[in-house]
């Protein structure tokens, strides 16, 4: 019996990935690739929006807003070894350093995701679908929600904040 398990560890150990799942789905387009690389970035977080378009000749433009200058260029770096890709036109925008936009941003992530409808449907994740971008005293809303009810309460919830300028709800309704 030991003999039967020693060998079946051998073929486990000299067949990799024998025995392992065929249920993960990998990214098939090249949209669908550069999103993934993106939404892997380990410093990406709820208050950094990143965007990107693709042209025909496989050209990749970044767009958005980052609070830290290296994840503008870690973006830059993971996209440009996707297969596919030709080239790589970085236009994200650093946000400028400033304390009140840093207090700003931690006082709505805890009026948004301090929500209790939104709190369970988006505030345990990963990369939370809403994310947060202020930038001079003025609040952005970017991301995608499940309905209209979530978009509304996030935005009545950023709105409550004390010190923004304005508040910009661009939530997206979508799955």
């Amino acid at each position: 019996m030991k003999r039967f398990a020693l060998v079946l560890f051998g073929i486990a150990l000299a067949v990799p990935g024998a025995f392992a799942s065929k249920t993960t789905k990998q990214p098939v387009t090249l949209p669908e690739a550069v999103r993934h690389q993106l939404a892997m970035l380990p410093r990406y977080t709820v208050f950094d929006n990143l965007e990107f378009r693709v042209d025909d000749g496989g050209t990749v433009t970044l767009l958005g807003e980052v609070t830290k200058p290296i994840l503008k260029d870690d973006a830059a770096n993971a996209v440009q070894r996707v297969e596919g890709v030709k080239a790589v036109v970085n236009n994200i925008e650093v946000l400028p350093l400033s304390p009140d936009d840093a207090r700003l941003r931690m006082a709505v992530y805890r009026a948004v995701y301090g929500a209790p409808t939104l709190a369970t449907r988006y505030g345990f994740t990963a990369n939370p679908s809403i994310h947060i971008v202020v930038k001079n005293g003025v609040v952005r809303l970017e991301g995608v929600v499940a309905n209209e009810m979530d978009r509304s309460i996030a935005g009545i919830s950023a709105n409550g904040v004390f010190g923004a300028f304005k508040v910009e709800n661009d939530l997206k309704v979508g799955s």
